[in-house]
Parts: structure tokens; sequence; C-alpha cells
């Protein structure tokens, strides 16, 4: 496995504006994965702004669903990946797991969830490149007051939970500062073998 690099906070803290530019510091090869759908003229615009600032050498792959399979089948050449986002990833499995119902189930969503994100770890695992992940973090907020915002926050929140557990560097963006909560943070596992007595 090369390396990853997890970048999360709130949106616009600059998560992405920091990963593109790690990414053109380690590499002038850089494949770009999206996970954005242009479902109308909105998104289609952010999608052109964002294309638009990125250097033009770089491959973009647009893949919003069935990541870690497609990857796997055709794994990027280039020495640095740049994933940007786990949020719509997350987002895009969601609503094609949920179809039209307003009251979905939670569990086939989570289970979902859980096997688009072991799928792509996987397919990182499998790699030498170094993985550069954009995620928001959606759980500092109120309690979504409808059954399918609670699904897409806890499905969001244990897909960041899996990815930063097995993450080499995890960078907390806040009004573009970047924390390097691998520094700062202990996981679980280290909390318990640390505190009590």
């Amino acid at each position: 496995m090369g390396k990853l690099i997890l970048f999360i906070g709130g949106a616009r803290s600059g998560k992405s504006t920091f990963a593109e530019a790690l990414a053109a510091k380690l590499s002038r090869d850089v494949t770009y994965i999206a996970t954005a759908q242009a479902l109308d003229d909105e998104m289609a615009d952010r999608i052109r702004v964002h294309r638009s600032a990125r250097p033009a050498a770089w491959p973009t792959l647009e893949i919003p669903l069935n990541l870690g399979p497609t990857l796997l089948n055709q794994p990027p050449a280039s020495p640095v990946v740049l994933l940007d986002c786990i949020t719509l990833l997350v987002s895009n499995t969601l609503l094609a797991t949920a179809c039209s119902s307003e009251n979905p189930p939670q569990e086939p969503i989570l289970t979902a969830v859980q096997s688009e994100i072991r799928s792509l770890l996987e397919a990182i695992s499998a790699s030498a490149a170094t993985w550069l992940l954009v995620t928001n973090e959606v759980g500092s907020g109120v309690v979504p007051a409808y059954p399918l915002g609670r699904a897409y926050r806890d499905g969001l929140g244990w897909a960041n939970q899996r990815i930063a557990s097995v993450a080499d560097e995890i960078y907390y963006l806040v009004a573009g500062r970047a924390l390097p909560l691998h520094k700062l943070g202990k996981d679980l596992e280290e909390f318990l073998s640390n505190t009590g007595s």
C-alpha cells in the first residue's frame, strides 16, 4: 500500500484547496477522481468551475458509484491520486439504494455505504500511489429531521471513521487552516490504553 491522506472539514473550509495544492507539490502526474454528478444546472456550474481550476494535465475519472470495483479493475497509473469527494460518493450510494422511497429502511443504505467504502479501501490498499481523499464532517450540526437525512449523516460518519482508521495522515480544515489530527488525536484503542486504571 502507498500512503493515504484524509482531508476533512465543513463546507468551504479549504479541504479541496489544500488537497489539490499537496497533490501538485507531490507530483506533476496526478489522477483526479470526481464523484460529483451534474444533476442540475447549479451542480453542473460547480463542476465546471472545479474542472477549470485544476491543472489541465491531470486526467479526470468521473466515477459516482461502484468506485472500489472500478479502481480494482482499472487502477490509476499516476503516483498521486486525488479523490474529491467521499461526501458525494456516500450521497450517490444512499440515493441509488433508497430509490424513490421517502422513508427507506436505514439498514440497506448503511450496508451499501459500508460495501462501497470497504471496496474503495481495498483498491487503495492494492495501490502503490499516494491517495488524497476529501470528505465533509456533517455530524456537528443538528440531528436531521427526516430518516433519509439521518441515514446520510450516519453513513458518512461511519465512512469517515473507517477511512481515518487506516489513514497515514488526517487534516481537519477550519476557515482555511489545517489541523493535523493524526498528531493531535487518539483512536479508540490508544485512548483506552492510556486512560482509566
